[in-house]
Order: C-alpha cells, then sequence, then structure tokens
C-alpha cells in the first residue's frame, strides 16, 4: 500500500499561499497583506495592534458593532448546550422564536421564514418559491425572472441570472434561461449630491412594463430588486418609484421580491426598507445583520399568500422540496436572537434615523473635494463617487482604500465608488474620524 499522505508543515504558521481568498486580488493581497486579528466594539485590530476603525461593519453586517458580549455568551452557550439539530423533519425551539420574533417586525403580511446560511441562498431561496408559487396554483408558465442593471443579489446561480454587475457574471457562460434585466436608477445629470431619496426617477419603474410587453405577464414569475442597491455603490431609490414598481408587478399578477440583505436591520432607519419606504414586497431576504454577522445565518420571508398557496393536499407530503444541512442552524439562531435583543435594547433599528442628519452633513462635507463627483446617502450609508482616471476605472478609489487603511480606517470601494456604513453604535467621534480622515486621503490622491 501507497504510504501516507500528509500536510506539508512549512516555517511559517500563517502561510498566504493556501487560501484562496474571495473578490480580492489574491497577487496583490499576498504582496502587501491587510490582516485582522480581532475586533471590538467600533474597531478591528491588526495582528500588531493597530486599531482600524470600521466605516463599513465588516461587510454591511456587524450593525451592532463587534464583539458584543451579549451575543458572544449566547453562541458559547447554545454551543456547549446543542451544537447541531437535524435540519429536515426535525427542528428546535429556538428555531420557531427567532422566526417568531423577526417576522414581527417586518411589514404587512410577511409572516413565515425560511432560514438558510447566507444572502446568496436566500436569493436562490426566494427565486425557487417564487417559481414554485406559480407551479402550485397552476400557473406553470411563470418561469421567467426579472433583475436590474446594477443590482447584486449573492453568487449563486440564480443570484447571479438576476443580477446585474457585469464583472460578477461575465466568466461564468450562460447563466440561467429565461432572465432579463430592467434599467437601473442612477443618473448623476439629474441626481448629483442629492441629500435622500431623489426626487427625479419614479418614471424609471416604467421599464418593467417594456419587459411584461416584451415577453407577454403570464410568463413572467417574479421581479427581484435591492430596496437601496448598495454593492454597486449605494444607489437610492427615486421617490415613489419603489411603489410605482409594485403597482406594475400587482398589476400583472408578477410577484415583488425585496433583497434586503444589506438594508434589513436598521441600515436605512427602520427594520427593513419596505418598513422606511412603505411598500409590502411579497418575498423579502435578508442575511448579514440577521447575527451581526457573527455567524453565517440568511432568512427568506414569504407572505401569507405564498405560504397559504404551498400549504395544501396530503399533511404528510412535503410542500416545498428544498432546504440546507445549515438552516435554522441552533448557534446561529441562538445568535440571531441575542442580536434581535441587543438591536431592541439599544434602540439600533430606529437609530440610523436619528443619526441620518448628522451623517448626512458630514458626507455631504465632501462636495468639492477634488475628484469628488457625487455624494449620496439614506439612513447611516453613503456612497462618495469619484471620477475615474483615464483608462483606469477604480485606480482612484482603490488608491484611497490602501492609504484609508494605513491611515486606520477602513472603507469599502466598488468601481470608483466608496461606500460607507459604519455599526449603527457610532458616535459623532466615529464620524468625524470617518470623514476627517477620508477628505484628507481624497486631498492626496491624484
Amino acid at each position: 500500500m501507497p504510504a501516507p499522505r500528509h500536510a506539508t508543515v512549512t516555517s511559517v504558521p500563517n502561510d498566504l499561499e493556501a487560501f484562496w481568498i474571495p473578490f480580492t486580488p489574491n497577487r496583490a493581497f499576498k504582496a502587501a497583506p491587510r490582516l485582522i486579528a480581532r475586533a471590538k466594539d467600533m474597531h478591528y485590530y491588526t495582528p500588531d495592534g493597530r486599531a482600524l476603525l470600521d466605516g463599513t461593519a465588516g461587510l454591511w453586517c456587524t450593525n451592532a458593532g463587534h464583539n458584543r458580549a451579549p451575543i458572544v455568551e449566547a453562541i458559547q452557550a447554545q454551543a456547549a448546550e446543542l451544537d447541531y439539530s437535524p435540519g429536515f423533519q426535525f427542528s428546535h425551539p429556538k428555531a420557531f422564536e427567532l422566526a417568531s420574533r423577526v417576522a414581527a417586525l417586518a411589514p404587512g403580511d410577511l409572516d413565515h421564514v425560511f432560514f438558510c446560511s447566507s444572502g446568496s441562498e436566500a436569493v436562490d431561496t426566494a427565486l425557487k418559491i417564487a417559481l414554485a408559487y406559480h407551479n402550485v396554483r397552476g400557473e406553470g408558465g411563470r418561469t421567467r425572472l426579472i433583475g436590474r442593471e446594477r443590482g447584486y443579489h449573492g453568487v449563486g446561480f440564480g443570484g447571479l441570472s438576476v443580477g446585474g454587475i457585469a464583472g460578477n457574471r461575465k466568466h461564468f457562460g450562460p447563466l440561467l434561461p429565461g432572465v432579463d434585466h430592467i434599467a437601473h436608477t442612477h443618473n448623476l445629470e439629474q441626481n448629483a449630491f442629492t441629500k435622500g431619496q431623489p426626487a427625479w426617477g419614479a418614471h424609471l419603474a416604467d421599464d418593467l412594463e417594456r419587459v411584461v410587453t416584451l415577453h407577454d405577464p403570464s410568463t413572467i414569475a417574479a421581479v427581484i430588486v435591492e430596496p437601496m442597491a448598495g454593492s454597486t455603490g449605494v444607489l437610492v431609490p427615486p421617490k415613489g418609484y419603489l411603489e410605482r414598481l409594485k403597482a406594475i408587478c400587482d398589476k400583472h399578477g408578477i410577484l415583488l421580491i425585496f433583497d434586503e440583505v444589506i438594508t434589513g436591520f436598521g441600515r436605512l432607519g427602520a427594520p427593513f426598507g419596505a418598513n422606511l419606504f412603505g411598500v409590502v414586497p411579497d418575498i423579502l431576504t435578508t442575511a448579514k445583520g440577521l447575527t451581526n454577522g457573527t455567524i453565517p445565518a440568511g432568512a427568506v420571508f414569504a407572505s401569507d399568500k405564498i405560504y397559504d398557496a404551498f400549504m395544501q393536499g396530503p399533511e404528510a407530503a412535503i410542500e416545498f422540496f428544498h432546504g440546507y444541512t445549515y438552516s435554522a442552524h441552533p448557534v446561529a439562531v441562538a445568535a440571531g436572537l441575542a442580536t434581535l435583543e441587543t438591536y431592541e435594547d439599544e434602540g439600533l433599528l430606529t437609530r440610523a434615523a436619528e443619526l441620518s442628519p448628522v451623517w448626512e452633513a458630514a458626507v455631504h462635507s465632501l462636495k468639492g473635494v477634488a475628484n469628488v463627483i457625487d455624494v449620496r446617502n439614506i439612513g447611516l450609508v453613503a456612497g462618495i463617487e469619484l471620477a475615474s482616471r483615464p483608462g483606469a476605472v477604480g485606480a482612484r478609489a482603490y488608491e484611497t482604500f490602501v492609504k484609508c487603511f494605513e491611515r486606520g480606517v477602513l472603507i469599502r470601494v466598488t468601481g470608483d465608488i466608496i461606500a460607507l456604513s459604519p455599526p449603527l453604535i457610532c458616535q459623532q467621534n466615529h464620524i468625524d474620524e470617518l470623514i476627517s480622515t477620508l477628505t484628507d486621503v481624497l486631498k492626496t490622491v491624484a
């Protein structure tokens, strides 16, 4: 028999070569790595102890700040009590508690919650629910899915297909068939330096009527949009746009899905964007802030009419052939419950609304700084768009990102747009430090 193979032991405990880092230029990173060793409240810390002010809530997820004791303790206790429970044909009491508590935060009749492990899984689950819903109602011809240009809906094949960011799609060949996209809402000529929702642009929802006419409404299952498009660079919905989109969907019997993986759990100043904008979708996805980023988890909210459509036929028959090994994982659920308690105890689900005037004034102070061509904001989110260097789109923002890191501030960039979304526990001094550092850095970036 051949000798057993053993992993190679290197003299460097944290050799960088083995780890293939997602959404990262690996060679550039490994030549000059940016490593994080620990975190607490508003800050990350590098292995050598240097503090980094978190201007992005991790990846839009640590809404209550880092390493909050109640959440950490709940995770520790749950792992010691029930580490895993089968997700099929079994469940555990806390799963039902979390489902009830998050459903109570959602508007309208979004009363039924399907758990998963990420935003990408949540989106693919939502798309499957939409397709199956029409099928069980005898409208199996409704198979077409409609996304939006510049939309981001995760990295599953469903989410990639309805997503509208070319760089995320182009390397993976043909994606799902029967998918189309409506126009995005970004227009610098009309809306540059708008504070809050732009007044111009509600009519852009009418592009859905064009797609409906092209394909016939009886073939369309669902439209999926982010209430505020985050990963593409903070695109705030024009006033009346989401209302108009919902009306068109209802007119044609099309389901409307809100992807609230980023906007859920207080980011915009309300529990969900659906609450803030007063538009109740048929299906809503979330993740990130559900557990404050501590344990991977996601959730899909479905309306009563959707859930009830599945609850037909023999009681012992499986109504929806879908799920994940880690759906409602006990440790994730415990993290979710402790996170909700933290949000509620500290008023974090509405704190962004309270901070919004201060935040808005701070981010719009960047108007007039070299190369800043737009600032847009809503809740505790801002997008700062920079003019691109000729032939080097994204280079100016990336240089800004690196220099901010060197100055002790963490920002996020996409193309030449800087996205800011600090934890909801931030104070005036954190906002001042974040914006003053960014201002100083931008003045050095040609």
